[in-house]
């Protein structure tokens, strides 16, 4: 699906039922928070957008404890969980992302290769959600198919609900 229609979708859902969302992006540097203003009437389910790309950011702006940072790093499900929540906690929105990554062409490492991507999704009242994709292509390529799932798995949260 074309990311602006990706996100009328996330923003239609949104709008159902009430809830606005928030983004915490990192690798991302704040496409997704682009790609959902881009939507004509955005306003009424996108609160507010972070774009943390360091590590004192995340923590500063979010809230992500330094020792997830130390021992996990900013590429990880741990990272973006916290990030989650923390967009959350520093917002009036209900639900958030997050995303993390290693766009490349280069920092990545053995453990983290280039297009490794974390998510992460969270709503007021619940736990984080998290999962890590492994993403091919240039470092555009990597960031546009991590808009797409960051937002898809917006979708995904709340399709259980009315």
């Amino acid at each position: 699906m074309e990311l602006v229609e990706l996100a009328r979708a996330v923003g239609e859902r949104l709008d159902h039922l009430g809830l606005m969302l928030s983004t915490a992006e990192s690798c991302t540097g704040g496409w997704v928070a682009q790609t959902l203003t881009a939507v004509p009437g955005s306003s009424s389910s996108f609160e507010r957008g972070f774009v943390t790309y360091t590590n004192n950011a995340k923590h500063e702006m979010l809230g992500v404890s330094q020792d997830t940072l130390a021992q996990d790093g900013a590429v990880s499900e741990q990272t973006v969980r916290e990030m989650a929540a923390g967009a959350l906690t520093h917002s009036r929105a209900q639900v958030a992302l997050a995303v993390s990554g290693v766009a490349g062409p280069s920092g990545g490492s053995p453990q983290k290769p280039v297009g490794t991507v974390c998510f992460g999704w969270a709503r007021s009242g619940g736990e984080p959600i998290s999962r890590t994709e492994h993403l091919g292509g240039d470092r555009e390529a990597v960031r546009r198919q991590a808009v797409a799932i960051a937002l898809q798995g917006v979708l995904d949260l709340l399709a259980d609900d009315g």
